[in-house]
């Protein structure tokens, strides 16, 4: 299946000079969103891993339904103050600013092996912080599985020790 051809670029979002890969338009084609999970669980399904984590909101879109058919585990990385119990946070740095991710404090124990799913890879900011938050909680980090790479913004040399999975190539 084409699925760039599901995905709708829009050009100078969230600024000019950028083209946003809006993934509402493959979201909404049964056909493309089932072939998109399956796509992303193919990557995975071999690994040995406990649970999946995946950040809001577009990781929750294809990292629970990928936990769900390979009967894991799901771990919601939160935006800070989203989750209601006792959480670890990291800080990142970000284009504009820095962002914080939480995850309960319960939710990675030591040892807990950890695929991260998410819908894009950019410049891995945002990944590495799961990846670090996820490690200093004692958990392994097994791989990250995008459904989109941005080839130029190198991110995946931000992800350098860690498997990488990527369904499409910008």
């Amino acid at each position: 299946m084409d699925l760039k051809s599901k995905i709708r670029n829009i050009e100078d979002f969230p600024e000019k000079g950028i083209i946003f890969r809006d993934i509402t338009t493959l979201l909404k084609d049964p056909e493309a969103m089932t072939y998109s999970v399956d796509e992303v669980i193919k990557c995975i399904k071999d690994e040995d891993f406990d649970v999946i984590a995946g950040p809001e909101s577009r990781g929750f879109i294809f990292g629970m339904p990928a936990a769900y058919s390979l009967k894991k585990g799901f771990v919601p990385v939160r935006k800070k103050g989203k989750l209601p119990a006792k959480v670890r946070s990291k800080e990142y740095s970000l284009e504009y600013g820095t962002a914080t991710i939480e995850i309960h404090e319960d939710a990675i124990k030591p040892g807990t092996k950890v695929a991260i799913v998410d819908d894009l890879l950019a410049t891995g900011g945002t990944a590495k912080a799961i990846a670090e938050l996820v490690e200093e909680m004692g958990g392994v980090v097994t791989s990250f599985t995008f459904l989109i790479e941005l080839d130029g913004l190198k991110g995946r040399e931000l992800l350098s020790k860690y498997k990488v999975n990527s369904i499409l190539h910008y």
